[in-house]
């Protein structure tokens, strides 16, 4: 019983750490959306505009590196925000599945409402 118990508990750890990396490719891929990429174009076009106009470069440099560092800033903070979503996202479906083979062996019975309840936020 004892060694059924750590099989279990084992399973579910390496099921949370596959989730954990979907969640993660999932997240890195959709922080760089067509928001960041927009503002890029900005920080693109005041760059030009700003040597257009014979502006000191230490201004166009200092612009553009500001510039960019928002643009990642907004990017990693997308990214987490995204990566919690999707890791919640994940573990349910992961409940879900280990819900759904226990009720194949007969050993439990699924209440889906209520683990759809507990994760209403990923909605």
């Amino acid at each position: 019983m004892k060694y059924e118990v750590n099989i279990t508990e084992e399973l579910i750890k390496q099921m949370e750490l596959i989730a954990k990396r979907s969640a993660m490719q999932r997240a890195q891929s959709a922080k760089w959306d067509i928001d960041v990429a927009a503002f890029y174009f900005t920080i693109l076009i005041l760059v030009i505009i700003l040597l257009y106009y014979d502006v000191g470069i230490w201004i166009v440099a200092t612009s553009a590196i500001t510039g960019l560092f928002c643009g990642w800033l907004m990017g990693w903070i997308k990214g987490k925000q995204k990566f919690r979503n999707f890791y919640d996202e994940e573990l349910l479906k992961v409940e879900l599945e280990l819900r759904n083979v226990a009720n194949r062996i007969g050993n439990v019975t699924p209440d889906e409402q209520t683990l759809k309840k507990r994760h209403k936020k990923i909605e």
